[in-house]
Formats: C-alpha cells, sequence, structure tokens
C-alpha cells in the first residue's frame, strides 16, 4: 500500500497551482475577414477584435474574370452564332412539334426515321472530332 500524504504537504501544493486555474481564457476574435490582395499591395490592418487573412495573388490577374467563370459553354455565351442558338430552340420545342418521333404532339410517330438520322450523324461528326484530336 502506498502511504498517504498529509494535508499540511498536499495543502502548499495545492495553493501554488491556484493562480494557474484562476487564469481567463481570452476570448477569440469577433470577426474574421478573408482578402485577396494583388501585386505588392500591402495586407490591410485589422481592428483589435479582428482577424485578417490575406491571398495574395500576382498583379495580372487583378481585373481578370474570376476562374470559374472565365470558361463558359459556347451555346451559352453571349457571342454565340445565330446557327447555333436557332439549332438550340429547335431542339427545345421538338417534342411538341409534328414528326417528333414521341408520343406527345400530333403526329409524333411521323419522325422516328429523322430522329434515327439525327442521331447517326452526331455520333459520325463525334467520332471524326475524336479521330481528328479537336475537342
Amino acid at each position: 500500500m502506498r502511504p498517504v500524504l498529509p494535508l499540511s504537504v498536499l495543502l502548499p501544493i495545492l495553493l501554488a497551482a491556484m493562480p494557474a486555474f484562476a487564469e481567463e481564457e481570452k476570448a477569440a476574435p469577433g470577426r474574421t475577414v478573408a482578402l485577396t490582395v494583388y501585386g505588392d499591395d500591402a495586407c490591410p490592418k485589422g481592428a483589435a477584435d479582428e482577424i485578417v487573412v490575406c491571398a495574395r495573388q500576382p498583379e495580372s490577374e487583378r481585373y481578370r474574370i474570376p476562374k470559374k467563370f472565365r470558361h463558359r459553354k459556347a451555346e451559352d455565351a453571349a457571342g454565340a452564332s445565330w446557327g447555333a442558338r436557332v439549332q438550340g430552340l429547335e431542339e427545345a420545342a421538338r417534342p411538341m412539334r409534328p414528326g417528333s418521333c414521341s408520343a406527345d404532339g400530333s403526329f409524333g410517330q411521323t419522325g422516328c426515321t429523322a430522329a434515327m438520322l439525327r442521331q447517326w450523324f452526331a455520333e459520325r461528326q463525334r467520332a471524326k472530332s475524336d479521330a481528328a484530336g479537336i475537342p
């Protein structure tokens, strides 16, 4: 059995440790600000209750469109050709027109051969572009 220390030995040890228990933890900052700075611009200093985090980008990126918006599909671009726009509108309206090869719309059954031909031409064009290495 281990010997038990008397209270007169433990009391000074506990009193010496009390200031460590009594310390208050500092409060977390009230606000965090994330900024992007370009080139040699300085990162601004925050107020006493805020943290400022700066991401540095090269000067050439200052007036550029953000990367997530740079590459858009051709049919979504404002500069798409009229032919591409008309083709998109025709494809959107095709299920309700005669010759659509669907159960919807009038004479829907009459367009099945045309639909097969469109599919065949699209597959052939895709195969040609894959063979040529054109994206």
